[in-house]
């Protein structure tokens, strides 16, 4: 379900288990990922961080500045036959979208998969510009 997008009832021709047990085990692996990772990766930065991010952002000449913003055509070389024209890139191949924020230090603050055309540039902006003025 998580590698393909698919319904929990179109894994019975698959892998061969039921709709309720796909369910139930994407359940158990999703709170076993947030038993294991939350303390550590799956959080905000806490005041230290920032002030630690935003001092060095300043240093470097662009105060108020936490990280870099990027967006990338990942190749989906395995793409499902059906999905081919949905996920047809710049390039003519295949790809997902991947938008991710990240610190000096590489630690990855947010990341997003989409459908090529979902997160150009202007698109992504405007989204953060939205969340910052909501919160």
């Amino acid at each position: 379900m998580l590698a393909y997008g698919l319904p929990a009832d179109a894994t019975d021709e698959y892998i061969k288990i039921g709709e309720s047990t796909t369910i139930e085990s994407l359940k158990r692996f999703c709170r076993v990922v947030v038993e294991v990772f939350a303390e550590r990766y799956l959080r905000s930065p806490n005041a230290n961080e920032v002030a630690r991010l935003l001092h060095i952002g300043e240093q470097r000449g662009f105060p108020g500045m936490l990280g870099s913003l990027d967006c990338m055509h990942w190749k989906w070389k395995n793409c499902p036959t059906a999905w081919v024209g949905q996920y047809a890139g710049h390039s003519g191949s295949q790809t997902i979208i991947l938008e991710a924020v990240t610190d000096y230090d590489l630690w990855i603050w947010h990341a997003f998969f989409g459908l090529p055309g979902s997160n150009n540039d202007i698109n992504v902006l405007e989204l953060h510009q939205l969340i910052l003025c909501v919160s």
